[in-house]
């Protein structure tokens, strides 16, 4: 089955994930980002969500993870939670 392995920063709003997303863009690290402005307990790991596989993550947070570019930050991307800025840093 596969599997990946990702990190996200999760923020109530499109324009705090723009923002943020425009900082990354400039060289901003993503784990003190996440650290410093994710919402999700993942934050004092620095977004990291460790490894899971389809189906764990809400459908919208799979289509990024298992069917777009690794290494890359996607987002926003909107869910029940708010809006994410989602890397997968691999996959099997």
């Amino acid at each position: 089955m596969a599997r990946a392995g990702a990190r996200h920063i999760l923020v109530k709003t499109k324009a705090q994930a723009d923002a943020l997303k425009q900082q990354l863009a400039k060289g901003a690290d993503f784990a003190a980002l996440a650290k410093k402005h994710s919402t999700c307990n993942s934050a004092k790991k620095g977004g990291d969500l460790g490894e899971f596989s389809p189906g764990t993550m809400l459908k919208a947070f799979d289509n990024v993870v298992f069917k777009k570019a690794l290494l890359t930050v996607h987002g926003p991307v909107k869910t029940k939670f708010g809006f994410h800025l989602i890397e997968t840093i691999y996959r099997d």
